[in-house]
């Protein structure tokens, strides 16, 4: 996919790490313009999406520098802290962070994007499963997952929209034996790569028929069917 996004304005938030910095690593690699916010410090905008004013500052400077935009990856990982411990505020930041704030930029650059723009919402497996003591996290992915069909409605003819749930990603590249790979059906654990190819791919013109989806990249964990003393699992009660 070399040059496949040969001067096209990609946005990417939550950019500057982990999976986010695959995706605008290999949209740079492309050709692309990339424009990352990030809560950390380094050399993109810095800036937390939590605050309106930062979204509204980010964009019109997007929009000065480019005049348009081409892709918007809604990456930006929320808190996760689960019922017990999750006071009002931090939940309420999680929400603004993982739905809020990708609602809010798209509508801020929706007169900019470019036809045949694409948007793709980085959710989790965790919208349809969970673990306990997750709430904050689920409720922002689970809820960015149902923005992307209505996005994808709303901008129909002018933006696609999908949304991508990965599983387990190791942000390291750490390469797992034993159970941790072999409890998956693809045999082993994800890597940065394995969330950016389906990125660039969900934006290109081989994707230009995809719209409203929700695609889970998770080695196959959320199809596997898990009972007690089955096929060698065991649940050790506490």
């Amino acid at each position: 996919m070399e040059q496949a996004f040969k001067d096209k304005v990609v946005i990417v938030t939550g950019g500057a790490h982990g999976i986010g910095r695959c995706i605008a690593e290999e949209f740079s690699k492309a050709g692309a313009h990339v424009e990352v916010i990030d809560i950390r410090p380094g050399n993109h905008y810095v800036g937390d999406i939590s605050k309106k004013e930062v979204l509204e500052a980010f964009a019109a400077e997007v929009i000065e520098r480019h005049g348009k935009v081409d892709v918007i990856v809604n990456n930006a990982l929320p808190l996760m802290k689960g019922i017990d411990e999750c006071t009002y505020e931090e939940f309420q930041y999680a929400l603004s962070v993982g739905v809020t704030a990708p609602f809010y930029l798209v509508k801020l650059l929706k007169e900019h994007l470019s036809q045949g723009a694409s948007i793709v919402n980085i959710s989790s497996s965790r919208d349809r499963m969970s673990m306990p003591q997750t709430e904050s996290y689920t409720a922002a992915k689970g809820g960015i997952a149902a923005l992307t069909h209505a996005l994808a409605v709303s901008l129909a003819g002018k933006a696609r929209v999908n949304s991508i749930s990965p599983g387990w990603i190791d942000t390291d590249y750490t390469v797992y034996d034993g159970p941790d790979a072999t409890q998956q059906p693809a045999g082993r654990v994800g890597n940065p790569m394995d969330i950016a190819s389906m990125v660039l791919f969900l934006c290109s013109d081989k994707a230009s028929f995809i719209t409203g989806e929700n695609i889970c990249i998770d080695g196959g964990m959320t199809k596997l069917m898990i009972y007690h003393a089955e096929h060698g699992w065991t649940l050790n009660d506490k």
